[in-house]
């Protein structure tokens, strides 16, 4: 799925996002309530990519603001990072009907949009949470278990770093060594770290 990037930069995240809430290029435009377009800070230094709608986003239009948007709060706020700070949207702008997970042709049309929407806010760094949305941006990645906590440098300079879901933190209570919780603690530990790095460059897209 790797390609180049053909956005205007005379286009702002403003003018994309009607396409997205107007789009119909898939069967999900039929049984949406809402698209999630994304939202966040345009001049981002880090953006997070989840896989796709749910129902609390499907209701709202807005992205992770269910259950797993409260352990994304929580994640990223134990280590001093508000959801202010950063720019949130999905592969697949609209809700897979029961949760499902999207199909390869719903996220190829989809996937313009996600692009666009990182050029526009040109991150330093992509968090991508699971297994979906880090093969949509690296194809060749093993599953999340196995890439999880790495950068891997991609275009323009952007590096990625795949994260566990939090809906999959969820599932798993346990935070002993090892335990997914355990590993996420280490994870959002680089992220801090990485953002402290690059803290001269935070608010421009120039740096």
């Amino acid at each position: 799925m790797e390609r180049t990037l053909q956005v205007s930069y005379a286009l702002t995240l403003d003018a994309v996002q009607p396409r997205v809430s107007g789009c119909t290029k898939c069967l999900l435009s039929e049984t949406r309530t809402n698209a999630v377009f994304g939202e966040g800070d345009q001049y981002a230094r880090v953006m997070l990519v989840g896989e796709a709608p749910g129902e609390a986003e499907d209701h709202t239009g807005r992205p992770f603001v269910g259950p797993a948007g409260q352990k994304l709060d929580e994640v990223f706020a134990a280590v001093g990072i508000t959801r202010a700070e950063l720019y949130i949207a999905n592969v697949v702008k609209c809700r897979p009907p029961g949760n499902r997970v999207p199909s390869r042709s719903e996220m190829e049309m989809c996937l313009p949009y996600l692009e666009a929407q990182i050029a526009l806010v040109n991150p330093g760094l992509i968090i991508t949470l699971g297994n979906i949305p880090t093969q949509a941006l690296l194809p060749s990645a093993e599953g999340i278990t196995q890439v999880r906590g790495t950068f891997f440098p991609w275009r323009g300079g952007i590096e990625i770093f795949p994260m566990f879901h939090p809906s999959y933190l969820l599932r798993y209570q346990s935070r002993s060594k090892g335990s997914p919780k355990y590993l996420t603690w280490l994870d959002i530990q680089k992220v801090r770290t990485w953002l402290d790095e690059h803290a001269t460059n935070t608010g421009s897209k120039d740096a």
